[in-house]
C-alpha cells in the first residue's frame, strides 16, 4: 500500500497547452475527457475575464441605486433629520447580503457540478435575501424596508447574471417579509413570517422552473424544497440577529418595549418603593396615553412604556414633589423659589441619566427629556415675582427663562401625548368634586394652555388630534373618579326576641350588655386608630 502511495505521488501532472486559435473540438468529433477539461478551463477563464470587465458597470449601477434609495427614504420623512446610525445600519445590511449573494452563487455553481440532473438556479432559491428587508422593516419601518427591498433585489439580480426572474423572486419575498414585521410584538412572528415567505418562494420557484422548461424533471421539486428552506433560513437569521442589532445600534423594537412594560423592571420597582406617589401617577398617565394613542395614529405601546418611566428622575429627591410628601410637610416652604424651580427642573436630567443607566432605549430617553418641553413653572415664577414686589427692589428682576424647563419641546406624537396626560393628571388631583363636567372643563383648560404656550409646535399633533385626545382623557378620568353610592350601616342585633332602641333586635338588651358593647366599641376604635401609625 505504501508503494502504491509513493508511485501515485511520483506521477507528474499532465498539462494541456491550448494555443491561440487552436480548434479544441471539431464538429461531429466524439468528445473525450481531454476535451471536457479544456472546455471547462476555457469557460472558467472567460467567465473570470467577463466578471472583471463588468465590475465598473456594476459599480455605477449600484451607486445610482444607492443614491436613488437615499433620496426616496429621505423625502418620506422630511421632518426627521437624517440619522447616521440608520444609514450605517442600512449600509451594513446591504454589504452583508451582497457578499452573501456572491458567495451563495459560487457555492451553488460548485454544488450543481456534482449533480448532473440539477442546475445552480435550483439552489439559488435558498439564498435568504429577504432577511435584509425584514430587519430594516423591524427597526426602521415598512416604508424604508420597501425601498431597501427593491435596492437589494436589484443588486442580487446583477450578481446572479442580471436575470429579471431573480429580481422578481427576491423582491416579492422581501416585501412579504417586511410586511410581516409591521406590528411584531413577539419573537414567534419571525417564524410565522418565515413560513409565509417560504410558501410564496415555492410558488415563485415553480413558476420560474416552468418558464425554463424544467417542469417535468426532478429540478422543480428540488427548487421548491430549497425555496421553502430559504424562508425558514430567513426566520432563523432574523431571530438571531435582532438582539445583536438592538445592542449594537441601540434600537428599541416593540419586543423590547414589551419587556420594559413589565412592572417588575428594576427602575419601576425602585420607583414604587422610593416614590410611591410618582409611581401611581405614572401608572395613571400610562393608561391615559395608551387609550388615546391609537386614535391619533401614535404607537400605543411606546407611549404607554414611556409614561411608566417619564418621571423616574424624581427618585433622587422624592420628597420635593407633592405627590410623595407625607403629612403635608412641604420642603419648598424653606427654599427660595429659584432653588425650588431648579430642583423641579433637575428631575428631567436625572431621569435621562437613569434611563441611560438602565438602557431603556433612545425613544424613551427622548420622551423623558421632552415631556415638559420648555413649559413655565408657574407657581414658583409667580411666587418669585411676589417676593420681589414685597421687597420693592427694582434692581432685581425675575427672568421667566430661569423658571422654564430646558426642553426640547415634544418632537413626536408620543412625547406630546405624555406631556398632555402628565399635566392633566396632575391637575385633576386638585378637583374637590370631580364631576364629569368639571373634568371636561379642566382637560380643555390644560390642553388649551399647553397649546397656547407653543409646546406642541414641533410635534405632529393636529387640532383634530387634540380634540380626540381630550375626549379620551375625559373618558379615562371620569372612570377613575366615578361616583360611588353610600352603603347603609349594617344592622346590629341584640340577643333575644324583641327590638332594641335602634330597632334592630327582637329583645331589649340589658344594661350590662349595652355597657359591654360600648366598651368593646371603644376598644376596637382605639385599636383601629393605631393602624398605619408608626
Amino acid at each position: 500500500e505504501l508503494r502504491k502511495e509513493a508511485a501515485r505521488k511520483a506521477v507528474k501532472p499532465v498539462y494541456f497547452k491550448v494555443k491561440k486559435g487552436e480548434m479544441i473540438v471539431r464538429e461531429g468529433e466524439p468528445i473525450r475527457q481531454e476535451h471536457l477539461l479544456k472546455l471547462a478551463e476555457e469557460y472558467r477563464y472567460l467567465r473570470k475575464d467577463k466578471f472583471l470587465g463588468h465590475i465598473p458597470a456594476m459599480a455605477i449601477l449600484i451607486g445610482f441605486l444607492l443614491f436613488s434609495f437615499y433620496l426616496v427614504t429621505a423625502s418620506t420623512r422630511p421632518q426627521v433629520t437624517p440619522n447616521k446610525k440608520d444609514l450605517i445600519f442600512q449600509a451594513l445590511v446591504l454589504s452583508i447580503f451582497f457578499l452573501l449573494a456572491i458567495a451563495s452563487n459560487f457555492i451553488a455553481a460548485e454544488v450543481a457540478r456534482g449533480f448532473p440532473f440539477l442546475t445552480s438556479r435550483a439552489l439559488i432559491f435558498a439564498i435568504p435575501i429577504a432577511s435584509g428587508p425584514m430587519l430594516v422593516s423591524l427597526f426602521q419601518g415598512i416604508r424604508v424596508a420597501a425601498g431597501f427591498s427593491v435596492l437589494l433585489s436589484a443588486i442580487t439580480a446583477l450578481v446572479l447574471g442580471g436575470k429579471v426572474e431573480f429580481f422578481v423572486y427576491f423582491l416579492v419575498g422581501g416585501l412579504i417579509a417586511a410586511h410581516g414585521m409591521r406590528e411584531c410584538r413577539e419573537r414567534g412572528e419571525f417564524i410565522k413570517t418565515g413560513l409565509k415567505v417560504g410558501l410564496a418562494n415555492m410558488v415563485l420557484a415553480l413558476s420560474i422552473e416552468t418558464l425554463h422548461g424544467f417542469f417535468y424533471t426532478v429540478e422543480p421539486l428540488v427548487a421548491c424544497a430549497t425555496a421553502f428552506f430559504g424562508g425558514i433560513l430567513i426566520a432563523v437569521i432574523t431571530t438571531g440577529s435582532v438582539p445583536l442589532i438592538e445592542m449594537a445600534f441601540g434600537y428599541t423594537t416593540d419586543i423590547k418595549l414589551l419587556e420594559l412594560a413589565s412592572l417588575d423592571q428594576p427602575p419601576l420597582r425602585e420607583l414604587m418603593v422610593q416614590a410611591p406617589g410618582t409611581y401611581h401617577h405614572s401608572v395613571i398617565v400610562s393608561q391615559m396615553v395608551e387609550a388615546s394613542a391609537k386614535a391619533v395614529g401614535a404607537n400605543p405601546l411606546l407611549a404607554k412604556v414611556a409614561a411608566y418611566y417619564h418621571d423616574i428622575g424624581k427618585m433622587k429627591k422624592p420628597l420635593y414633589f407633592i405627590e410623595n410628601q407625607i403629612n403635608g410637610q412641604n420642603k419648598h416652604e424653606k427654599l427660595a423659589p429659584s432653588m425650588s424651580s431648579l430642583i423641579l427642573i433637575s428631575h428631567v436630567k436625572d431621569g435621562v441619566e437613569l434611563a441611560r443607566k438602565y438602557k431603556l432605549g433612545q425613544p424613551i430617553i427622548d420622551i423623558i427629556q421632552q415631556h415638559h418641553g420648555t413649559s413655565l413653572i408657574t407657581y414658583f415664577y409667580e411666587k418669585a415675582k411676589e417676593q420681589v414686589g414685597q421687597r420693592s427692589d427694582k434692581a432685581v428682576q425675575v427672568k421667566e427663562e430661569d423658571f422654564r424647563y430646558p426642553g426640547p419641546k415634544p418632537q413626536t406624537k408620543e412625547a406630546g401625548l405624555v406631556m398632555l396626560a402628565d399635566a392633566v393628571q396632575a391637575a385633576s388631583k386638585t378637583l374637590v368634586d370631580p364631576t364629569p363636567a368639571r373634568i371636561q372643563g379642566l382637560v380643555q383648560k390644560i390642553i388649551n394652555r399647553i397649546f397656547s404656550d407653543g409646546q406642541l409646535d414641533e410635534c405632529e399633533l393636529t387640532l383634530k388630534d387634540l380634540h380626540l385626545i381630550a375626549k379620551s382623557f375625559n373618558k379615562t378620568l371620569s372612570g377613575i373618579f366615578h361616583q360611588r353610592i353610600e352603603y347603609p350601616e349594617p344592622a346590629v342585633r341584640a340577643s333575644g326576641g324583641k327590638k332594641a332602641a335602634n330597632g334592630n333586635s327582637d329583645q331589649p338588651a340589658t344594661g350590662d350588655s349595652r355597657g359591654q358593647r360600648a366598651d368593646d366599641k371603644k376598644k376596637n376604635g382605639e385599636s383601629l386608630r393605631r393602624l398605619g401609625l408608626s
